[in-house]
């Protein structure tokens, strides 16, 4: 009697696995468990306008459009910058592209050029 407990035990566990089971999902449905590869972070560019450059503490104020990779509406706001020499030729009301992203817990622009 014991044996026929095991082997539907078995069976039913064998069962329910197999029905638990999927297909195996293609690349593009894994995508949103893997985070963004640099070169797509880099490619996510929000357009902005400066409105003050703090070289020295390697910050910088943006008014900018929505940053997609962030979830973030627009807004005008400080950022920091990953190095301040990356505020060489660009001024208080240059029109600007640049990508953002979250380091070490602070929102920091990680790349900036004018605007063409």
């Amino acid at each position: 009697m014991k044996f026929t407990h095991v082997v539907a035990a078995v069976a039913l566990a064998t069962g329910v696995g197999a029905q638990a089971q999927t297909a195996p999902a293609s690349e593009a449905d894994h995508s949103a468990h893997h985070a963004p590869t640099a070169s797509a972070a880099a490619a996510a560019t929000t357009e902005g306008e400066v409105r003050k450059v703090d070289k020295e503490q390697g910050k910088v104020t943006l008014k900018h459009g929505p940053i997609a990779n962030l979830d973030m509406p627009g807004m005008t706001m400080v950022f920091k910058v990953v190095d301040p020499n990356m505020l060489d030729g660009i001024k208080e009301g240059d029109k600007v592209k640049f990508s953002a992203d979250r380091l070490n817990g602070a929102i920091t622009v990680t790349a900036i050029e004018p605007a063409k």
